[in-house]
């Protein structure tokens, strides 16, 4: 597997942010573009371990030698453990990203085994065990990180009201540079 270039991608950020002093492109706001510190190997074998599971090597190299979010696609890449927020600040999807951290939640096998297009008529939590949320789109869109089975490794995004669950991209580091490379 190719290795991060935790220096290329943070000039590609900084770049990005220098292109857009307003933050006008979508989620920039909210992310303003910065990269938090990466996370200890040890921090991340105890979040696996604790959860029963091993990250795709893809996001897990990611955070590892990159960065532990926020700068990404959409309003931003959601840590995979601390930061939390500080004391009153609150995070739009504080109960999506908690609800991931429930016991068992993220080692159980992910029910699809092809993609469920247009209006979801299932809970939408029954749909995304065995996956990571990744990022908000807004408007309870969520794009997540299939942790296991067939699918592992793939990023999917789930729109409840009109768009299913579909697939869309093969995986974190094209779905995390096709951002980078972007308009």
């Amino acid at each position: 597997m190719e290795a991060w270039d935790e220096d290329g991608v943070r000039a590609q950020i900084h770049a990005m942010a220098a292109h857009d002093p307003g933050r006008k492109r979508f989620g920039a706001h909210t992310h303003q573009y910065e990269l938090a510190p990466r996370l200890p190997e040890a921090e991340i074998r105890a979040f696996e371990e604790s959860h029963g599971i091993d990250l795709p090597m893809e996001y897990r190299s990611f955070v590892a030698e990159v960065g532990n979010g926020p700068a990404g696609p959409c309003h931003g890449l959601m840590p995979l453990a601390l930061p939390r927020p500080q004391a009153g600040e609150e995070w739009a999807v504080d109960g999506e990203w908690e609800e991931d951290r429930l016991p068992g939640r993220l080692a159980e096998p992910f029910p699809l085994t092809t993609p469920l297009p247009g209006r979801i008529g299932a809970p939408a939590d029954v749909l995304t065990r065995g996956t990571l949320m990744l990022a908000e789109r807004g408007c309870g869109i969520f794009i997540r990180l299939v942790l296991n089975g067939p699918r592992a490794g793939q990023v999917w995004q789930i729109d409840p009201d009109w768009g299913g669950f579909v697939p869309v991209s093969p995986g974190f580091r094209s779905w995390y540079t096709d951002w980078l490379e972007g308009p």
